[in-house]
């Protein structure tokens, strides 16, 4: 099985996320002003692609490295996975 290193930071990355949201919903419910709101959906924003982008990067670091290391899959076949994984950067 392959070790994942980088999945606890994501799962720390989006539970903050997760915190932000819950504060722009309980916002929203009072009305606070549009610009606070604003900010906070900007960190939820930023934490959701910072956490795609290292689990993107991870899934190239060891996924498909070991793949081809391995011979566990093809040049051409690990190629493909790349170009598909690529396309959520």
């Amino acid at each position: 099985m392959t070790k994942h290193t980088k999945h606890p930071d994501i799962s720390k990355r989006l539970k903050r996320a997760q915190g932000h949201l819950a504060s722009i919903l309980t916002m929203l419910e009072e009305g606070r002003n549009c610009l606070e709101i604003a900010q906070q959906m900007q960190a939820v924003e930023k934490a959701i692609c910072s956490a795609k982008k290292h689990l993107v990067h991870e899934h190239i670091d060891i996924c498909l490295d070991q793949s081809v290391r391995k011979g566990a899959s093809s040049a051409d076949s690990t190629i493909r996975e790349f170009k598909e994984i690529t396309k959520y950067l």
